[in-house]
């Protein structure tokens, strides 16, 4: 291993933080979509089938999961963000009166290329993280995945301070940095990532509360500078170049701090060669045959379950995941999406604010597990993945019947809590996918699991936009009785999902009780070899 080598791996970990930063190109869409319907001339039917189209390319983002087992992951990176420059680089130019106006159908199909980009990028970051960090995994792929909440208020920040776009140009601005980021960041990374970077780990927890420092400033940074710039204009441009500060700047602390660790260790390695010395030769071995126990348990934990995509669909376990999945996080994205329609008829002026509340705390949510976790894994405590799912979407559902007030206060409150909760169960869901059903075919597994957003995305969308439009008719509704009953009925599903996420957590929580060590190692033959 060379000197470097911890550096070279930082350094993918942090290409993995630039690309989620500005991955979530379709969390943007309620800031525009008023305006865009306007442009359209579409329903609210219509237009609440563009919020789907992102989703829908999700329901192909196992290609994208097959793709990184033969491709090289910076190949994999750069056709994500081709696919993203393609669909809202070519929405853009119509726009702008550059090509013919496109149809709704084409503006539809785009969309949809663009959210499978998004796949791409994902499965590429999540690959890095958990390659390079084998036994920091759950905090690489939280620390990373957590800045996709921040893409919204990247994105706004960007736009405010580039553009400065008047109410009736916002969805040109936005559909231009929606395709032009994604490649830039992509050709600036793809040099930086690594797959093959070997790595001694046993300092690494050091280096982690250093990242989960810098995420913490950063989503503060956010937080507060949407209250700021929502205040008066003067904190627009401030607030953007103190983000994209604390955005670049673990490029810069990581290779202090990864040199300063380099030299407290030669400093301990020089006093114990001297103190090993004067040890005797059967004390050294016992430690050795300690460290080789306890990497054979890694690996039977790590091993033990290994289920090929072929075989998911007969599993009891993914089912409840599924439904549990769609019925808590997804759900909450689809609220989200709707954030530009309800701040509408709830008279608040204008939504960015409350898309920046909604992607400052869903930042915060994707975080706190793995920040929580790192900290209660220190003391040998391991928390369920499940058992966080099932405990995030309880809050999830005091919010949706929270909105029945008509408050504008409670309407940002549970925006909040329904951001931090969507989020941390979307963190949460990575690892527990590798928990469930093992790492080796992760990238097809996770793909396929995502494929209950678009699902969600279009019936409970469909749903609200059904609604919607009986309240309020043809054009506009006003009033909180636009998205009364869609709040009940969504409350109502929340806890449906809440009740099979618990059921989840039971199920696997009697089996890794009930199975013995013993009973792993006679099952590592049958199990953990799996092929498709």
């Amino acid at each position: 291993m060379t000197s470097s080598s911890p550096y070279l791996q930082w350094l993918s970990f942090v290409a993995t933080i630039w690309l989620q930063a500005i991955n979530g190109a379709n969390t943007d869409f309620p800031v525009y979509s008023s305006q865009l319907k306007q442009v359209l001339s579409t329903t609210q039917f219509q237009l609440n089938d563009l919020s789907f189209a992102s989703d829908a390319g999700k329901l192909f983002g196992w290609i994208s999961g097959i793709a990184a087992t033969h491709l090289p992951l910076r190949v994999v990176l750069l056709i994500g963000a081709c696919f993203s420059l393609i669909g809202y680089g070519l929405q853009f130019l119509s726009l702008a009166q550059k090509i013919s106006r496109l149809s709704y159908l084409q503006v539809f199909l785009l969309t949809s290329l663009a959210g499978n980009g998004i796949c791409w990028i994902n499965t590429v970051c999540y690959l890095t993280c958990i390659r390079n960090f084998s036994s920091f995994s759950r905090a690489a792929v939280g620390i990373s995945t957590s800045y996709v909440g921040l893409s919204a208020k990247v994105y706004t920040a960007l736009a405010d301070v580039i553009f400065h776009p008047k109410e009736q140009n916002k969805a040109k601005a936005y559909l231009l940095l929606n395709a032009a980021c994604p490649l830039l960041v992509a050709a600036v990374t793809a040099p930086m990532l690594r797959e093959d970077v070997t790595f001694q780990e046993e300092r690494a927890d050091g280096a982690f509360l250093v990242m989960f420092a810098l995420t913490l400033a950063t989503g503060l940074c956010s937080l507060f500078g949407s209250i700021g710039s929502e205040t008066s204009g003067f904190w627009s441009r401030e607030h953007a170049i103190s983000l994209g500060v604390l955005l670049f700047a673990p490029v810069f602390v990581m290779p202090i701090y990864t040199k300063l660790r380099e030299r407290a260790q030669s400093k301990e390695r020089r006093v114990h060669d001297v103190t090993l010395e004067e040890v005797e030769g059967e004390e050294g071995m016992a430690v050795v045959e300690v460290k080789e126990e306890g990497s054979e348990q890694g690996m039977v934990a790590k091993e033990d379950v290994n289920v090929c995509f072929k075989l998911l669909f007969i599993k009891l376990n993914f089912w409840l995941y599924f439904l549990s999945y769609m019925f808590g996080a997804s759900l909450g994205m689809v609220f989200l999406n709707n954030l530009g329609q309800i701040a509408e008829s709830r008279g608040v002026s204008g939504p960015t604010l409350l898309v920046s509340v909604a992607s400052s705390f869903g930042f915060f949510g994707r975080l706190m597990p793995s920040l929580l976790d790192f900290l209660l894994s220190k003391r040998g405590v391991m928390v369920s993945r499940t058992g966080f799912m099932a405990a995030m979407m309880v809050p999830m559902v005091g919010a949706f019947f929270l909105l029945l007030n008509t408050s504008n206060l409670v309407l940002y409150i549970s925006t909040a809590a329904i951001g931090a909760c969507s989020g941390a169960i979307t963190s949460i869901a990575i690892s527990a996918t590798a928990e469930l059903f093992g790492e080796h075919h992760f990238a097809v597994n996770h793909n396929i699991l995502i494929t209950n957003i678009p699902i969600a995305s279009f019936f409970f969308g469909y749903l609200a936009a059904v609604l919607y439009q009986r309240e309020g008719g043809s054009v506009r509704c006003m009033g909180a009785d636009c998205y009364s009953k869609t709040f009940f009925i969504w409350g109502c599903l929340c806890s449906l999902g809440t009740l099979l996420c618990t059921a989840l957590y039971i199920r696997t929580l009697r089996s890794h009780s009930m199975v013995t060590k013993k009973e792993k190692d006679a099952s590592d033959g049958r199990v953990n070899h799996s092929t498709c």
